[in-house]
């Protein structure tokens, strides 16, 4: 034990937080897993489960991984990516089908394994990173709205607009947070409103060419428009037949629940072990359990919080909360929509809900914590005048 404590660096309550996020995940997904079985009559409840098991194995791989890499690598590597992740994206969207009833805009299929993976969690992991080190570099200077409009915006609206027809929600969270994150880092209030502004026409003419040309984009307003006139109004239809049952699982948990494995809105359900498993965890442990997870949750943020106060450069500061407030962020609107404080959205639960990419994704964006927490005497001259090409080079020798 004490050798493999040796090889783990950073924060150690971050990686017990992870760990028991993990490890309470099973009996959920375990539980949860039924609907897809015999609703669905996809695959046996032990086959979710050891393939849950699976991917949260790689994702505490990746995150050693990561959080062995230098975290200053993460500054030139943002830029390297950029390119590569607009091609995924354009990529992924003219696809134009579906797998498995699902938007496959939102997926690609990796060769020769079988498994969906969903190009939007990368592309905002990339993003904030990219954010940050801008940021950074711009920390001592006096910022040009115009400039910025080059070297900052014009890579977060070409990802942000090739994510958008698919996925609304997780556009709408990364535009979030990075408003978030350029207003900690100093970013002009007075620009931020020139932003907001942008972005509120750029959606509006994106929804006036979906209107004006739907077969360009099959279904994707009418669906915005159905969930929030659903969460509004009430009316008939898949999202409030999913909130409906959510409530009746959270109504019927009581305080203590039902006990592990005995939630009965699981069998109506759907995306119960994804987007809804916070209902079933609510149905099966109670409103203590549910207050559980939430402070497990809180409890991730302080830790990603102390990190990021310790940090001794900007650019660690800035990258610590890119990726790691999404995170807490998209857990708090999950939970959210279980209990129909919020629309339909489509976010799963972080380290809980069963799904690979999200998993994966979400690993790396803390193993980049990791590296932060573990490093020490860096300054921001040796992060920021590095040349992203010098990654490659030193890769190769």
């Amino acid at each position: 034990m004490k050798e493999i404590f040796r090889h783990i660096k950073g924060d150690r309550a971050i990686w017990a937080i992870v760990a028991v996020l993990a490890i309470f995940s099973f009996m959920p997904v375990y539980s949860a897993s039924t609907n897809l079985v015999y609703v669905v009559g996809n695959g046996s409840t032990l086959g979710h489960l050891v393939k849950h098991i699976v991917l949260l194995v790689i994702g505490f791989l990746i995150i050693y991984g990561v959080h062995k890499i230098p975290y200053r690598y993460f500054s030139g590597g943002s830029v390297l990516l950029l390119p590569v992740v607009v091609l995924l994206l354009i990529v992924t969207i003219s696809q134009g089908r579906t797998i498995g009833g699902a938007n496959a805009s939102r997926w690609i299929q990796i060769p020769f394994v079988g498994v969906g993976f969903q190009t939007s969690t990368l592309a905002g992991l990339v993003l904030m990173v990219y954010v940050a080190r801008y940021l950074a570099r711009k920390k001592e200077q006096v910022i040009d709205f115009r400039e910025s409009l080059i070297q900052l915006w014009l890579p977060v609206g070409i990802i942000l607009i090739l994510i958008l027809p698919a996925n609304f929600s997780t556009t709408a969270i990364l535009f979030t947070m990075i408003l978030l994150v350029v207003f900690i880092g100093g970013y002009p209030l007075k620009y931020i409103g020139y932003v907001l502004g942008m972005g509120f026409v750029g959606l509006s003419l994106f929804i006036l060419v979906a209107k004006a040309f739907p077969e360009a984009m099959p279904n994707r307003v009418s669906t915005w428009e159905s969930r929030i006139e659903g969460f509004f109004n009430k009316s008939e239809g898949v999202e409030n037949y999913q909130v409906e049952k959510a409530k009746i699982a959270i109504a019927t948990g009581g305080v203590i629940g039902k006990g592990p494995g005995k939630s009965v809105q699981k069998n109506f359900l759907p995306q119960s072990s994804s987007d809804f498993i916070y209902a079933i965890i609510v149905e099966e442990y109670g409103l203590i359990g549910s207050l559980l997870v939430i402070f497990v949750y809180f409890l991730l943020l302080f830790r990603i919080l102390i990190t990021a106060k310790k940090c001794t450069t900007i650019f660690a500061t800035l990258l610590v909360i890119g990726v790691g407030l999404p995170i807490i962020f998209q857990a708090m609107i999950n939970m959210a929509v279980a209990v129909n404080l919020f629309p339909v959205t489509g976010q799963t639960l972080p380290l809980i809900s069963s799904g690979g990419t999200s998993i994966w994704m979400t690993c790396f964006g803390l193993g980049m914590i990791l590296s932060v927490s573990a490093s020490k005497n860096e300054t921001e001259e040796t992060i920021l005048d590095d040349n992203p090409l010098d990654i490659l080079h030193e890769t190769i020798d």
